[in-house]
């Protein structure tokens, strides 16, 4: 996957290094330096918040030709990372040394718009999280959330758990496999041994 011009791709890929990731692979937990930043070439990742106790909430995924801007910005004010970043379907990724990355905002405009464009974009959905929470209700979550899967996945069926679902949605399984069900009988689902098929338009 060609992700820059010429000259940006070829140093890109001399400094990196090529890593190939099953899926459910935690590549950086929360409160770990960052020595390197993730830039996606194919499958993706989800990058997850967690409180004091551990629970969890999904805040975004990252596609092929993106990378972890919470990542980058930790690691360049040589802080620990405020997110777990957790392989969400086999990726091949390129690993960036943080020094690299931080190197080429000031050489390469191209990698400067690159970032920014980045931090616009998961301020954005980040701020999308802090309305779902706050204003809607959770089985409207549920079908936010699966359509965002199914986009990532490029399609509407997908394999997922009750329990991978609540963790996302910082709930509990039996309120999740609860609220599924409904949401089956409705006719917007269908269920499956940890599977989901979404019957509505994306």
């Amino acid at each position: 996957m060609k992700l820059f011009g010429a000259i940006l791709e070829e140093e890109l890929r001399a400094n990196s290094q090529l890593k190939t990731l099953p899926a459910e692979t935690v590549m950086m937990q929360s409160n770990s330096y960052i020595r390197s930043i993730p830039v996606v070439l194919s499958g993706s990742m989800r990058v997850i918040g967690e409180d004091e106790d551990g629970r969890e909430i999904l805040l975004y995924y990252i596609k092929p030709g993106e990378s972890c801007i919470m990542s980058f910005l930790a690691g360049i004010h040589e802080d620990t990372s405020k997110v777990k970043l957790v392989v969400e379907e086999d990726s091949e990724v390129l690993m960036l040394p943080i020094a690299k990355a931080s190197e080429w905002i000031k050489v390469y405009p191209e990698w400067a718009d690159f970032i920014f464009k980045l931090y616009h974009r998961r301020f954005e959905e980040l701020l999308d999280v802090i309305n779902a929470v706050a204003f809607q209700k959770l089985d409207d979550r549920i079908v936010t959330l699966l359509k965002r899967k199914a986009s990532v996945y490029g399609s509407n069926e997908f394999s997922i758990t009750h329990q991978q679902l609540a963790e996302e949605l910082g709930t509990t399984r039996e309120v999740i496999s609860r609220l599924l069900k409904q949401m089956e009988k409705q006719e917007l689902i269908t269920l499956s041994r940890n599977k989901i098929i979404l019957n509505i338009p994306l």
